[in-house]
């Protein structure tokens, strides 16, 4: 039992400050409440996986902090003078749904006094360039959304505009700014756009096998996966090809990450049976319009994604007891909102 409770431990700890004050700080107890909803057999392995993914894609307020303050003097985008250029820069508070831009634009901001002593919200003058900060990337529909109404609405004739994430997936990331392009266009509007970010995850079809999320392998032989494979419409899962190698290494080995893949898709199937009518979006490995779900793996101290695997976030133990979301015990219990835009990306 010494390595379970190690596990249990170490999971609890890498995930201190997730929604602190909000919910009760993590301990070994809560991570064991997760961990017993699955097969005897399977639940150190998981946990072992799981120690070792969340400490890849773990976002703690430490470390968003430290990346929003080195990206202040990142000379490729603000050139050699870092002062001149913030002064100058708009940083925009647009977000029409969710808080995560605020509270990202707040810790921006104490980097910014910090390093070059200058107040966010006197920053920005004719010329200056417009920043768009959040922390992940995932559809890039929340990102499409608030600044397509900016782009028609508030921007001028001529703007340079710079997006600024921590990480980005790749289609949506694609998706995002193709579409923002054809918006400045039939505005007539000349945008010259740049996306930055730590990290790119790579999500396409076309590249699934060196995706970087949660894409099945192989299909477990299980009559329940079989039964929701069968109700799958346009979009199914094509499975990738094992052995690809990924630029970044976010799970331990082949095997551990089929492991996840194939417990977290039955866990999701199983959450979703809590449901009477289940929408298609909400599918096993996290809201997404393809194949078993969308498969992110990344957290922030702020929420867990919908994008993630249900297994992670679903449920509220103190729903009623005839709530679906009664019926399972999270890990990281997501933070929702009165008003979900399209079930994507619903405030990260």
């Amino acid at each position: 039992m010494a390595e379970r409770d190690d596990l249990l431990a170490s999971i609890a700890t890498t995930t201190a400050d997730y929604r602190e004050g909000d919910l009760a700080v993590p301990t070994p107890e809560h991570v064991g409440r997760w961990i017993d909803q699955f097969d005897a057999g399977v639940q150190l392995p998981i946990l072992r996986e799981v120690n070792h993914v969340l400490k890849q894609t773990y976002l703690s307020q430490e470390w968003i902090k430290g990346f929003f303050s080195h990206q202040i003097i990142h000379k490729d985008m603000t050139g050699d003078n870092a002062q001149r250029f913030w002064s100058r820069a708009h940083v925009l508070d647009i977000q029409q749904n969710g808080q995560s831009q605020t509270h990202i634009r707040r810790l921006f901001g104490e980097s910014l006094l910090e390093k070059c002593g200058l107040d966010i919200d006197a920053c920005g003058t004719a010329g200056g360039a417009y920043i768009y900060l959040d922390d992940v990337i995932f559809t890039g529909g929340r990102v499409k959304s608030d600044l397509t109404a900016w782009i028609r609405d508030a921007a001028p004739a001529k703007a340079v505009l710079h997006i600024l994430v921590i990480a980005a997936h790749t289609l949506g990331e694609w998706q995002c700014t193709k579409s923002l392009k054809e918006v400045a266009a039939a505005a007539g509007k000349e945008i010259e756009l740049h996306v930055w970010a730590a990290a790119r995850i790579e999500n396409r079809k076309a590249y699934r096998n060196v995706s970087e999320v949660l894409w099945p392998a192989t299909v477990p032989d299980d009559p329940a996966v079989a039964a929701y494979l069968a109700q799958q419409g346009r979009f199914p899962l094509e499975p990738r090809q094992p052995g690809g190698k990924p630029k970044i290494e976010i799970f331990s080995s082949e095997e551990g990450r089929q492991l996840l893949e194939r417990e977290f898709l039955r866990a999701g199937i199983r959450i979703r049976g809590f449901c009477q009518n289940p929408n298609a979006i909400m599918r096993p490995l996290g809201f997404g319009n393809f194949g078993v779900g969308f498969g992110s793996t990344i957290v922030t101290y702020r929420n867990c994604p919908n994008n993630a695997p249900l297994a992670l976030w679903w449920g509220d133990p103190h729903a009623h007891a005839n709530h679906p979301f009664s019926k399972w015990y999270p890990l990281l219990q997501r933070r929702t909102y009165e008003r979900e835009v399209d079930f994507d990306d619903f405030d990260f």
